[in-house]
């Protein structure tokens, strides 16, 4: 089967033998696959890592021990926790210092044919929604975690820092949520994604408000990005955290403890409300989808990914 494969920076298309399947696991076919940020990251050396990425993505179930999920069309959630240990013990797998995660750490991502994930991680994507469109459902359940962490009173005015893939979701989420988000970001064709949901967006310019929000959300990806969103927060205010980057990112810390502010990081979220927002419309998704290509031209597919101006990239499986 083809299989992608990242190692120093190159993209290879490889053929490799078909996983096995272990009990209580899943084989599944690959429908599609996106790729974002965090994969482009381990490109340039996140993690120091090698091997096939891929943790968004839409498959069909060819075996598992429960007849029922053969066939389906699943998304899955990308933690492997051991299910044992006291923080798994106490609800947070997500944490589990024992775990795995899907294309990212010690296990084999979803940019290939066939891959393997634990059965409790699937989640059956309704029909209505097509496979493109569920294939956001990883990315927006990192957006809707923001709401599980932190409690915004209805018609609050929270702004969201970039709009890239990420920002444009988390802004869409927060005012689905009743939230009057103001959105900042430096290309004004995708902010109109966000102002189609009630967004109200900003270009970026030499400046941005200071200690205007009570929260605000950085999505921008970059180490300066942090550092706007902590002068833009009231104080006592609130700053989620959700970009990755690679590399330290150096932060004065004396207005952060001097205006009391309170720094959230978010990371991954559950799946059952994403696949909600996608089920009822609420989130435009589609827009944001730049290309589609098929598993075999991956190297196209990341190199386009990477380009300035380009949103989500999707990769085609090949059955």
């Amino acid at each position: 089967m083809i299989s992608i494969h990242l190692e120093a920076g190159r993209v290879e298309v490889q053929e490799v033998a078909k996983p096995e399947r272990p009990d209580g696991f899943a084989l599944i076919r690959l429908l599609t696959g996106g790729i974002c940020n965090t994969d482009l990251e381990l490109q340039r050396g996140y993690y120091g890592f090698s091997g096939t990425p891929g943790h968004e993505f839409v498959g069909e179930v060819v075996a598992a021990d429960t007849a029922a999920l053969v066939g389906k069309r699943v998304v899955g959630e990308i933690n492997l926790a051991c299910t044992e240990c006291s923080w798994c013990r106490r609800g947070l797998g997500r944490h589990c210092p024992h775990r795995t995660v899907l294309g990212i750490v010690r296990h084999p991502g979803a940019f290939r044919e066939f891959l393997t994930l634990p059965e409790r991680n699937l989640h059956v994507v309704p029909d209505s929604i097509p496979a493109e469109i569920a294939v956001f459902t990883e990315p927006l359940a990192a957006a809707c975690r923001i709401l599980e962490q932190v409690k915004i009173p209805q018609r609050s005015a929270v702004a969201v820092l970039g709009d890239g893939k990420l920002g444009l979701l988390v802004a869409q989420v927060l005012q689905a949520s009743g939230c009057q988000v103001h959105e900042f970001g430096r290309h004004a064709e995708k902010l109109r994604i966000s102002e189609k949901s009630g967004v109200i967006t900003q270009l970026v310019g030499d400046a941005l408000p200071e200690a205007e929000y009570g929260w605000v959300v950085d999505a921008t990806g970059s180490a300066e990005g942090l550092r706007a969103a902590i002068r833009m927060v009231e104080p006592c205010g609130t700053v989620v955290m959700k970009s990755t980057v690679h590399g330290a990112v150096e932060l004065d810390t004396a207005p952060v403890i001097v205006n009391e502010i309170t720094l959230v990081g978010s990371r991954c979220g559950r799946f059952e409300p994403a696949l909600d927002l996608l089920e009822r419309g609420a989130v435009d998704v589609g827009s944001m989808i730049s290309e589609s290509m098929g598993l075999s031209k991956a190297a196209e597919a990341f190199e386009m990914a990477a380009k300035k101006g380009v949103l989500k990239v999707i990769l085609r499986g090949e059955g």
